[in-house]
Parts: C-alpha cells; sequence; structure tokens
C-alpha cells in the first residue's frame, strides 16, 4: 500500500495522469491558415439488426407442432418402409424353399454330407442371409436417421 506522502518512482503512474490524453506535438497541429475539422463519431444504440429468430426442428418436434408431427411421421414411415423390405426379403426366400423343393423334388432328395439338402439350408445356408439382412438394415436405418438429422438440421 502506498502512503500519500510516500515518493513514487518514475514507472508509478497515477490514475489522473492515465485519464489525460498526451500533449499535442507540432506534428499533431494543422498548419497555419488550415481549417481544423472536428469529427463526430456517431453511432447507434442498435448494433445488429433484428434477426428473425431461428428455431431449428427439434424444437418443432419437441413442442409437437404440426412441422413436428410431419417430420416425425416422415421417419416413422421411412422406418417402416425399411423394416417391411427386409421382412419381405427374408419371408420371401424362407417361404421360397419349400416352394422351390416342391417344384424340384429332386433337389429335396439330393444329400450332402449324409444330410438332406432342406436341412442343410434351413439349418445352416439360412443364418448368413440373415447376417446380410440384419447387416443391410443397419446402414440403411442409419442411413434414414442420418438424413432426418440433416433434414431437421438444415432447414
Amino acid at each position: 500500500m502506498n502512503e500519500p506522502d510516500a515518493p513514487r518512482s518514475d514507472d508509478d503512474s497515477r490514475p489522473d495522469e492515465l485519464s489525460k490524453p498526451p500533449a499535442a506535438s507540432k506534428r499533431d497541429e494543422p498548419p497555419s491558415g488550415a481549417r481544423q475539422i472536428n469529427r463526430v463519431l456517431i453511432t447507434s444504440p442498435r448494433t445488429r439488426a433484428a434477426k428473425r429468430p431461428r428455431h431449428p426442428g427439434t424444437r418443432e418436434i419437441d413442442e409437437q407442432t404440426g412441422l413436428g408431427e410431419v417430420y416425425m411421421r416422415s421417419l416413422i414411415r421411412s422406418q417402416l418402409r425399411l423394416a417391411l423390405s427386409v421382412c419381405v426379403v427374408v419371408a420371401g426366400v424362407i417361404g421360397g424353399l419349400p416352394l422351390l423343393f416342391l417344384l424340384a423334388p429332386d433337389l429335396g432328395r439330393l444329400r450332402l454330407f449324409g444330410v438332406p439338402l432342406p436341412w442343410l439350408m434351413l439349418a445352416v445356408l439360412i443364418y448368413p442371409l440373415f447376417v446380410a439382412c440384419a447387416w443391410w438394415y443397419v446402414r440403411q436405418a442409419e442411413r434414414v436417421e442420418q438424413d432426418f438429422a440433416e433434414l431437421v438440421d438444415h432447414r
């Protein structure tokens, strides 16, 4: 703490010295006979124009507005279409196997490694189909969700 009577060093500055503008030099003065122009800075209290508030699509969904319902209906419809297409493919293959063996009875009597072909197909070969359909479904579902997120965010 500085006492009022304590001497100050040259690097200590007083608050009143900081608030004063520096003294004008000869270089800053206008030439003789020239008119001095006072410049005035004009500012507005409104620094930015009024912007329309941006409501993200997630807000529309959260508040359950009409637009939010349209968004959700489109997402659910896309997911349902994808799920039904996978179910149709799997059911078509599994349901088509008995039809195949009915139309080609020689395939039903064929044996591989001592096991009848229909049993081998239903017990072993059908699972890679399930895995492939599940992999395709997951990739397509992620794509649908990503498209939905982009639609909602970039409206």
